[in-house]
């Protein structure tokens, strides 16, 4: 009997066959993972599922992009999309509206990445960075990949950041010194004062300087980059232009040290749409600062209706706040949460109860306000504190 084009049937034993040499072929193989690697977890978005629900818990703009962004992304033609990305124009035009030069910009997939290029750029495995918790965890996460060993600063009780102590670090000349600035969850802003004397203790240290929220502090240290070779600013598009679908970050440097780091970079970082939607952002300038000047307008009602609670809320130079709810901090933000809330619990950073709050817009604030009152109402809670 023929049994051309019939599937073949495999009998009991040689099905356990089969299974026996797979399993002695996945036994002789040893994949050569870095040691690094090895001893660090898999990183995981802090949450997916968020769509419908209050946002306030990744600091993005909740309002959305300017609808000049939308008009331009509908511009994309199906060659352009074919196409590899060309830089050269919408870089100059990017760095004019940046208020630098094309050569002194370097655009990245993403803040993310314009983080990770200093790591491939400066750091050795074995080599110390220096950061200052509580901060962004992708300092750290970055480190840990590369094998680098991490020295820690603290902020203090009152989210100050230690500059004697910072000034002392350096002098065992880590290979990388990252601030964030305003600080992420702190929201503490250091002083062009402070960040000058550090660039001047760096002799042996390239110091980076995070600026993801500088549109809200209205402070920025990007002309000091070219009177200090090892200053590099990092900022992004994700925040106050409403683009962190996109993944467009930058790095801002003098142009001599910045070469150093364009040879770490991959020819085609940056999708199309990211660079024209972020033209397009820059040049409708007036809608991002729009949106700034309402975010810190709810940001400091926000903060007095906290104060009321009794909650404890420290002063912030971004487009968030950090608090205090104390010991039933917890049962609240879980609540939040179930009510289709999302805040950025912070207990294990900090101390049980933290927490960060993105500021959204003033009907997401009112119905966070809500939230508390009906939580406090229930556990019969008068004050926070």
């Amino acid at each position: 009997m023929s049994t051309v084009g019939k599937p073949a049937m495999l009998s009991r034993k040689n099905s356990s066959s089969a299974s026996s040499r797979k399993k002695a072929v996945a036994a002789s193989v040893h994949l050569p993972v870095r040691q690094a690697i090895l001893d660090r977890r898999t990183y995981e978005a802090p949450a997916e599922g968020r769509a419908g629900k209050i946002r306030l818990d990744f600091n993005e703009n909740t309002t959305g992009c300017s609808p000049a962004v939308r008009k331009s992304l509908a511009g994309i033609s199906a060659k352009t999309l074919a196409m590899y990305p060309e830089y050269l124009r919408r870089t100059k035009s990017i760095a004019r509206r940046l208020g630098v030069r094309p050569e002194e910009l370097l655009l990245a997939n993403g803040g993310d990445d314009a983080l990770r290029v200093f790591f491939d750029t400066f750091v050795d495995s074995g080599a110390t960075v220096l950061i200052c918790e509580p901060t962004f965890p992708m300092y750290r996460y970055y480190a840990e990949i590369a094998g680098a060993k991490i020295a820690t600063l603290r902020y203090d009780a009152d989210m100050n950041f230690p500059l004697d102590n910072a000034l002392a670090a350096l002098k065992k000349k880590p290979r990388v010194l990252f601030i964030a600035n305003p600080n992420n969850p702190t929201g503490t802003l250091i002083s062009r004062e402070a960040i000058c004397a550090i660039v001047r203790a760096a002799t042996h240290t390239a110091v980076v300087i995070d600026e993801a929220y500088a549109e809200f502090s209205g402070f920025t240290v990007v002309p000091c980059t070219r009177k200090f070779p090892n200053l590099f600013v990092v900022r992004t598009f994700s925040k106050a232009a409403g683009l962190a679908a996109l993944r467009l970050g930058a790095v801002i440097a003098h142009r001599d040290s910045l070469q150093f780091v364009r040879r770490a970079m991959p020819p085609y970082p940056v999708n199309v749409a990211a660079l024209i939607a972020a033209e397009a952002a820059l040049k409708n300038r007036a809608t991002i600062q729009k949106y700034v000047r309402e975010t810190l307008r709810i940001r400091h009602i926000f903060a007095a209706e906290l104060s009321n609670f009794g909650v404890r809320v420290f002063p912030s130079a971004g487009n968030f706040l950090l608090a205090d709810f104390g010991p039933n901090g917890p049962a609240l933000f879980a609540g939040l949460a179930r009510s289709g809330i999302l805040v950025r619990e912070r207990s294990k950073e900090i101390a049980p109860g933290f927490v960060r709050i993105s500021i959204g817009r003033a009907s997401e604030m009112a119905a966070v306000l809500k939230a508390i009152r009906n939580f406090a109402k229930k556990a019969a809670i008068k004050n926070f504190s």
